[in-house]
């Protein structure tokens, strides 16, 4: 593939990529690979793990030497479909403990950025209290992120039919409600460049309208969910329009492996790179 101009500052998402090797041990994989962050979804059981889950897990990202930049708030049982659970009135608790949990792990890690899954809808609650609810939620996500440098990122997401936010605009009118409703200004756009392209969204169009508010890119090819250049997405293009626009931010290697060697579609040279502003927008 032909690199843009700008190198992005890709980070290797240690969920989904290198399941074959322990969990604690892949970011020093993610290391000898030659790139200098990772992120995960949550990477606990349970929202409010053990201390001593929570120490060997910081032990083993930094004893790799790599920046974590992202980390999933707890998102319930994803494997059985949930996609967060921050809108369930019924797991306000649960979520708010995770809170402190999560922006834990990122001030001991310098983590700048927390995915926030907004969750599915449910009979258990009509729309507009999951919404409320959901609000509330976000506004204690980003009022803890703020206080260590950190933003809360909202991202649209494919596969899963009960998921509200499906473009980039339903994620911005919820960073927008969030801002209204409580004064919160730590929220911003998760541009996964793969779930706005299955979900029928204008990328570009995207990218233009939202510029100011990215605060992590994804990229994975579409069709398939692969690695870039397994399929038609022209990720190139994006990512060079997102340098054109101004974003220094992480770009996330959120793909499914097809390849015995994840990573062989990226000349080792360009794996890793200085970050300029690990909130996005150029400054």
């Amino acid at each position: 593939m032909n690199q843009p101009a700008i190198r992005p500052n890709y980070t290797v998402n240690c969920s989904i990529l290198l399941t074959d090797v322990p969990l604690l041990d892949r970011p020093q994989k993610v290391a000898d690979a030659g790139f200098g962050a990772v992120e995960f979804w949550w990477p606990f059981d349970t929202a409010v793990p053990a201390d001593k889950d929570v120490d060997a897990f910081v032990r083993a990202v930094a004893d790799a030497g790599v920046q974590l930049s992202g980390l999933n708030f707890f998102a319930g049982n994803m494997p059985a479909g949930e996609r967060g659970i921050l809108s369930d009135p019924a797991r306000v608790t649960e979520f708010r403990d995770n809170i402190d949990v999560t922006v834990g792990i990122g001030e001991r890690l310098g983590t700048p950025a927390f995915n926030a899954l907004y969750g599915n809808r449910s009979d258990g609650a009509s729309p507009a209290e999951q919404d409320e609810t959901a609000s509330a939620n976000l506004a204690a996500a980003g009022t803890a992120a703020a206080r260590i440098g950190a933003a809360v990122l909202i991202e649209p997401v494919s596969g899963a039919p009960l998921y509200p936010l499906k473009t980039a605009n339903d994620a911005v009118a919820v960073i927008d409600r969030v801002r209204a409703e409580h004064g919160v200004d730590s929220l911003r756009l998760l541009a996964d460049l793969y779930h706005l392209q299955v979900n029928g969204d204008d990328v570009a169009a995207a990218i233009d309208a939202h510029a100011g508010v990215i605060g992590h890119v994804q990229i994975a090819d579409d069709p398939g969910r692969g690695e870039p250049g397994t399929g038609t997405l022209d990720i190139d293009g994006h990512l060079a329009h997102l340098a054109a626009v101004g974003y220094r931010g992480y770009v996330g290697l959120e793909y499914k492996q097809s390849q015995p060697d994840p990573f062989a579609w990226l000349p080792e040279s360009a794996r890793s790179s200085a970050l300029s502003s690990s909130t996005g927008k150029a400054q």
